[in-house]
Formats: C-alpha cells, sequence, structure tokens
C-alpha cells in the first residue's frame, strides 16, 4: 500500500477545519498543515490531529503556499485539500480502496471536485483536478491564483470525488487584488493565469474589461482548449450583460472552434433562442445537448444538468409554447428520470393535470 501525505494551507478556518480534517485523518499516513496568519482557532484545531503545523506568511501566492505544504511531506505522495473539503462516506471507501491497490509508477492521481449542488444535494457544477501527486517527482504549484501543477508521466483517473462545501464566503475581491497587483508590477499573466483573471472581472461586473480580457486570450492562441470553449462563453455573458444581443450567438459559435459541441454550450445557445421566443431553434440545440457525450476526463468545468435534466425540462416549456402539450408533457417526464423531485417537473405535472381536467 502506498503512503499518503494531506498537505493543506488555511488561515482563519475554525468553523470548518475540524470537519474536513475527520473526513481525511484515518485515510493517510500524515497530516502537513501550513497556517498563513491565522487569528482564531485554526492552529489549535490543527493540533489536534498532527504535530506539523508549521506557520509561513501570507505572500499573496497561493503556489508558494501549496509548494510549502508539500515541501514538508515524507511519504510516498502528497495530497491536498482546502479546509472547506470533506470526503464523503463513498468517497472515503473509495480512496481507501485506491491507496491499497495504487501502482507505484503513477505520478498523479486525477479525481473530480464536486463545488456546486442542487437544493436535494445533486452535483450541479463538477471538474477533476490534479488530487495526488508522486511526492518529489519535480512538479511544483504554479499561479499565484487558481494554482495548478501540471502532471508528468503516468496519470490515473479515480473515482473518489472530493467534496467542497464553503460555511462562510471567502474575501470576494482577494483573487482580484493579487491579479491586479501582479500587473501593477509588470509581470505577465501566462494564458491560464489570464483565463482566470478575465473570469475575476466578469464576476466584479466589470463586464467591458472582462471582454477584452477574453478576446486577447484567444487571440493570443496558448490557452487550453477547455479554457478556450470557456472564455467564448464568458465572451458570450459579456455581451449579454453590455445589451449587446446580436453579438452573443457569435460568440458562443466560436466554440465550436476548438472542439466538438459541449452539452453546455448548446444549452446556452437553446437558452439564447428561448428568450428570443423562437422555440423551434430552442428546441433543436436543446435536442443536441442530449446527443452530447459527456466526458468529465476532459478536465474542463462539467455541468451535469446539461447532459439530460436541462435540455429535458426546456424542451417541455418549448414544446407548451409551441401549442404541443403531449411532447411537452414527454419531456417533462423524461426530466423527472433525472431528478423526480424537481420543483419545476412537479409544478409542470399540476399544470398538465390541471389542463386534462379543463378538456376532460
Amino acid at each position: 500500500m502506498v503512503s499518503v501525505s494531506l498537505c493543506m494551507i488555511v488561515k482563519n478556518e475554525e468553523d470548518v477545519l475540524e470537519r474536513c480534517l475527520k473526513s481525511a485523518a484515518d485515510l493517510v499516513d500524515e497530516i502537513i498543515i501550513v497556517d498563513t496568519g491565522s487569528t482564531d482557532h485554526t492552529a489549535e484545531i490543527a493540533a489536534r490531529f498532527t504535530s506539523q503545523v508549521f506557520n509561513f506568511p501570507w505572500q499573496d501566492d497561493f503556489s508558494a503556499a501549496r509548494n510549502e505544504s508539500f515541501s514538508h511531506a515524507s511519504m510516498d505522495y502528497c495530497m491536498w485539500l482546502d479546509a472547506d473539503d470533506l470526503l464523503l462516506e463513498e468517497d472515503r471507501a473509495a480512496l481507501l480502496a485506491l491507496k491499497e491497490t495504487l501502482d507505484p509508477d503513477v505520478s498523479v492521481v486525477m479525481a473530480p471536485y464536486h463545488t456546486g449542488f442542487d437544493e436535494s444535494g445533486r452535483v450541479t457544477f463538477s471538474y477533476y483536478r490534479e488530487r495526488l501527486m508522486k511526492n518529489r517527482a519535480g512538479m511544483r504549484w504554479v499561479g499565484a491564483v487558481h494554482e495548478a501543477v501540471t502532471p508528468i508521466g503516468k496519470i490515473l483517473y479515480a473515482d473518489f470525488a472530493v467534496t467542497h462545501r464553503k460555511a462562510h464566503p471567502a474575501d470576494p475581491d482577494r483573487n482580484l487584488r493579487i491579479y491586479q497587483s501582479q500587473l501593477r508590477e509588470g509581470k505577465n499573466l501566462e494564458p491560464r493565469q489570464q483565463f482566470y483573471y478575465g473570469r475575476e472581472l466578469y464576476y466584479h461586473r466589470r463586464w467591458e474589461e472582462a471582454l477584452e480580457v477574453f478576446e486577447r486570450f484567444l487571440a493570443e492562441g496558448n490557452g487550453w482548449v477547455e479554457n478556450n470553449i470557456d472564455a467564448c462563453c464568458h465572451c458570450a455573458y459579456c455581451h449579454e450583460k453590455l445589451g449587446r444581443s446580436a453579438e452573443v450567438l457569435p460568440a458562443l459559435f466560436r466554440a465550436f472552434v476548438y472542439d466538438r459541441p459541449r452539452a453546455e454550450v448548446c444549452c446556452e445557445i437553446g437558452r439564447w433562442f428561448f428568450q428570443q421566443e423562437r422555440y423551434d431553434q430552442a428546441v433543436y440545440w436543446y435536442a443536441l445537448a442530449l446527443t452530447c457525450v459527456r466526458d468529465d476526463r476532459r478536465g474542463g468545468f462539467v455541468l451535469p444538468d446539461c447532459y439530460g435534466y436541462l435540455p429535458c425540462i426546456q424542451m417541455c416549456v418549448c414544446y407548451s409554447r409551441l401549442g404541443d402539450r403531449k411532447r411537452a408533457e414527454t419531456f417533462n417526464e423524461l426530466a423527472a428520470l433525472y431528478k423526480p423531485d424537481s420543483p419545476a417537473v412537479l409544478q409542470n405535472r399540476a399544470f398538465f393535470g390541471a389542463l386534462q381536467e379543463q378538456t376532460a
């Protein structure tokens, strides 16, 4: 069985750290905690689980802190978690099984990261992240914000997932502040960081600036395919926010230059036609979304609802608006196969039932 060092960076995480460590402590062989300046009881909580708690001055650089945590690891693999992450019971079992069977030739283990959920707790946003990395193999974190490791060697895609559940919002301005500080210092953002800088500008409702960053990112042609596709979508979002409806579709169609259609993009195109009350065209794109094969291992952001529930529930509405009640009911029931307790599904059933009574 391989050994694993759990490596974490923390700051003022007293409300979530114990939850995280309880979910993982008995699965790992060593716990490394790097505290970047807590003023609450974070360090005391960490000390209940490990004697290896280190102080590291915050440098507005997440990769520097991550690399510091990895530098103290002594086991075969380094595994990272954030304080507001946890391992659910089924994922704990899967991780333990992985430890028992992992080929030591594997350099990086990729695992799903579940970060968005609906009212019933189903995953609505997910993507793969590098989760375990072979210790002392030459891999390092890069990027002051949205830091990442470039995998080398043999890569394994694992079944266990990490669940991200925030207990409180983070500083909403922190990432943008770090990026702008870097730019003031004359630093050039590499493509991945440029992409995320554009997203931060978008989150801050600075849509003209975000659009400029995304357009430059795409024009330079050095981005990863999944970031390129996402950037096209964000260009469309920016145009929409700026009231430039005619520019939205061309921005979305541009995503097809980079790879085959993603259900997420098809649903956005369907939404545009739906908003224009062009329901026949909307149905076409929602139907196309249903043909798209979900492939989480491509590494991009995945919205699971786009691969079933969302196209079906939207096609229900479209066909209802087109006066085709039979098809509308059919697609509502198809949506129910994905989310039986969906409020929209239940509301539609009640609506169709009332219509049936009126015509009986």
